[in-house]
């Protein structure tokens, strides 16, 4: 991925620290990833907050800052779609660091890395237009059935994931319901459980993504 973070994403991290810090109760949400389920909690899942080899992809991983909050929404999703992914559905985000040493080290590197409680970027400020054009993602999608079939999808998006293409895509969910309102009842939903292929068609068409199967 190429893309970088505003002060408002800076400022709302310190925040969390902060409130966490003060009320370590709190903590136990956070971590959780069933705290979206309310009712259910499946299957043990995976920290994600340590470097980690990856037997699947055969490559050296490390933790990704916002696994700790998309791994809610993907649980969330299973469970409103009544455990489709299934009920033991095991979930985690990583950075793919590479095989070997090389990527070992890289992968201790990043998990080890410190830049988000020290950078000082005030809210208000964030990148520019030309770097949020020019960044891009590249996310894989691995996963492996309770037969043992192993499947491969990738994610391919233009712009800076945060602040370019998110941004596409939040306005494309809009138009996805205001042109089927029929989707999703009320409530809070997430977009996979409320407009599945219908979003992805529109994803593909206007925002950017590519979504191919490897």
């Amino acid at each position: 991925m190429e893309g970088s973070w505003s002060g408002g994403t800076l400022a709302s991290f310190r925040s969390t620290v902060s409130v966490v810090t003060e009320d370590p109760q709190l903590l136990s949400s956070l971590v959780d990833p069933f705290a979206l389920t309310p009712g259910y909690t499946g299957v043990s899942q995976p920290p994600g907050n340590q470097p980690h080899y990856d037997d699947a992809l055969q490559t050296w991983t490390a933790p990704f800052v916002m696994a700790v909050i998309n791994t809610k929404t993907v649980h969330r999703s299973n469970h409103l779609l009544d455990r489709m992914y299934g009920e033991e559905f095991v979930y985690d985000e990583m950075f793919v660091t590479g095989p070997g040493e090389e990527g070992e080290q890289l992968a201790n590197a990043m998990a080890a890395d410190q830049s988000m409680a020290e950078d000082s970027t005030p809210p208000g400020q964030g990148p520019s237009r030309e770097e949020r054009e020019r960044g891009m993602y590249d996310i894989l999608f691995a996963g492996t059935s309770d037969n043992g079939r192993f499947a491969k999808i990738s994610v391919h998006g233009d712009m800076d994931p945060g602040y370019g293409s998110t941004s596409k895509m939040i306005a494309e969910c809009a138009v996805c319901l205001a042109k089927n309102p029929d989707l999703a009842g009320g409530g809070i939903w997430t977009p996979s459980a409320a407009m599945g292929l219908d979003l992805i068609k529109r994803l593909e068409d206007n925002a950017g993504l590519r979504f191919v199967i490897e």
